[in-house]
């Protein structure tokens, strides 16, 4: 088996490849010139358990692990990373909180929910002067009785103006640094949640990522994750589970664009002849096949060391997972624009658009600097 693959895991890519080509390969261009969120997609993927893959058969789910999550997001991802984001599109902001920081109450609460495939999700950690620098945020949760009373602003939260709950991040206290960072589970229909703009950005169109507001909005103690202060734990855990996901959504970017560099090099035809026959560009495509590979091994060689419980090395090499592949993703879509010569610059071919998609790869969940500290960090033993 490729990677540790089982044989459900192998079933489920050749499930999500025969969705893909149905659902998915006809809308992928219009996504991107309309900038529409494809709902339509929800209950597809809800019915397939690709939105819930994580929820434990425990409480309704499907009971997949990390490998089911990237093989969804890579395989999709092929041909359009906006489209792969809602796969396991729950996990950073219910499932993983609830797994390993929720009470058995919550998780009896929300999993069984979030199990039946229809219920979105987002997390709120960014804020416009809190990036990378998450101690610095400033939204505050304050308590009072049995409730919490948040306000601040989050922005470029993805999926935030469609989401049916949000995981918020707010501070709790006044401690200094990452102490005194909570996480709240909110419902968006909670007065005093308010929805900002929707960002216009260079890719991923068809995927939102809208400012929050929270004004005075008050919050049920019993939402909240974890222990009070420990919500930076909790999120740095959140984010090392989800950032092979992240590696996997490149590898398939990275993979889509080889294979449509490789079919167009063999019909383009220059100085007589398919310009695959010229060293120069077959150099090119083997290079950029060798990193897709190098990528895909690591990222679920990441995988199959959680999903046996080794969780020794997961910050160093769910760094490592997320920052080599999309690294490699920016470069496989770039060198693939390049094959394709003028045409690769025009919207009617789709590595200009997976070129555009993969630059936020190496950005969000985490810069590809913030990811080369946490392994450098980890290699001397800081």
């Amino acid at each position: 088996m490729p990677y540790h693959f089982t044989e459900t895991h192998l079933a489920l890519r050749e499930q999500i490849r025969r969705m893909v080509e149905k659902e998915i390969r006809p809308i992928a261009a219009e996504i991107d010139a309309t900038d529409r969120c494809p709902m339509e997609l929800v209950p597809i993927f809800g019915d397939m358990g690709l939105l819930q893959l994580w929820v434990p058969e425990e409480y309704g789910g499907p009971g997949g692990d990390l490998t089911s999550v990237c093989i969804a997001r890579e395989e999709i991802s092929r041909v359009s990373e906006a489209c792969a984001l809602l796969a396991g599109q729950n996990s950073i902001a219910l499932i993983l909180p609830l797994l390993h920081f929720g009470t058995e109450e919550q998780k009896r609460r929300w999993l069984p929910l979030a199990a039946k495939g229809r219920t979105l999700t987002a997390v709120a950690i960014t804020e416009p002067e809190s990036g990378s620098d998450v101690a610095s945020m400033r939204t505050r949760a304050k308590r009072d009785g049995g409730s919490y009373v948040i306000n601040g602003q989050k922005c470029y939260i993805t999926w935030g103006n469609i989401a049916h709950w949000v995981l918020v991040f707010a501070r709790t206290s006044d401690a200094k640094g990452f102490q005194g960072i909570s996480c709240f589970l909110v419902d968006t229909k909670t007065p005093g949640f308010r929805i900002g703009k929707n960002e216009r950005k260079m890719g991923l169109n068809g995927v939102p990522n809208v400012e929050l507001f929270f004004e005075d909005m008050r919050v049920p103690a019993e939402n909240l994750i974890g222990e009070e202060g420990r919500g930076f734990i909790a999120c740095m855990r959140i984010l090392d589970m989800n950032r092979p996901t992240v590696g996997a959504a490149s590898v398939g970017l990275a993979q889509g664009a080889l294979d449509a560099a490789i079919d167009y090099a063999k019909s383009r035809k220059q100085f007589g002849r398919a310009i695959a026959e010229f060293q120069g560009l077959q150099w090119m495509l083997a290079d950029m096949a060798m990193q897709v590979e190098a990528a895909r091994a690591l990222v679920y060689e990441c995988c199959n060391r959680v999903d046996q419980g080794d969780f020794a090395r997961l910050a160093e090499l769910s760094s490592m997972a997320k920052c080599f592949a999309s690294d490699m993703a920016m470069k496989v879509t770039t060198d693939a624009v390049q094959i394709f010569g003028g045409a690769g610059y025009m919207k009617d071919y789709p590595v200009e658009r997976m070129m555009r998609d993969a630059k936020i790869n190496q950005i969000f969940e985490g810069t590809n600097q913030i990811q080369r500290i946490v392994i450098a960090r980890h290699l001397l033993g800081a």
